[in-house]
């Protein structure tokens, strides 16, 4: 793998989700024929792209089998994985920073949204104790 790939698909441009995404379409799948050769529902494997979830170790395994890259691609970018797009454009200066925050939001976010669900079924247990 070349350095402008290690940069292209590294944790400071991109995610797993990021990566999943584009070692799918590189080996010409849909998220649906993906899905299925896996074993797992459409809505698994988006949630994965999306960087909402992530697969077991059993699954990862195949799904580095099934488009031909190394699992420690998927997870961080490094070793065998998909080539950078053709059409890379100059980032400007400053974006990785950006990238970086979002990144930071989006996991800030989903702790907040686990947090939220837990407070939602403590609450809901709450209820029906006192319904009874």
């Amino acid at each position: 793998m070349t350095d402008s790939n290690d940069a292209w698909y590294g944790p400071e441009r991109a995610t797993f989700g990021d990566r999943v995404a584009a070692a799918r379409e590189a080996a010409n799948m849909t998220q649906k024929e993906l899905a299925k050769r896996l074993g797992v529902k459409l809505s698994t494997l988006e949630s994965w792209e999306a960087d909402t979830s992530e697969p077991r170790a059993n699954r990862l395994s195949m799904m580095a089998g099934l488009m031909n890259v190394s699992i420690m691609w998927l997870l961080n970018g490094d070793g065998e994985g998909v080539e950078a797009p053709e059409d890379e454009v100059e980032m400007p200066e400053g974006l990785n920073e950006i990238l970086a925050d979002i990144r930071e939001a989006r996991v800030s976010f989903r702790k907040s949204a686990d947090r939220m669900a837990k407070l939602e079924k403590r609450l809901r247990l709450l209820m029906q104790e006192a319904g009874q």
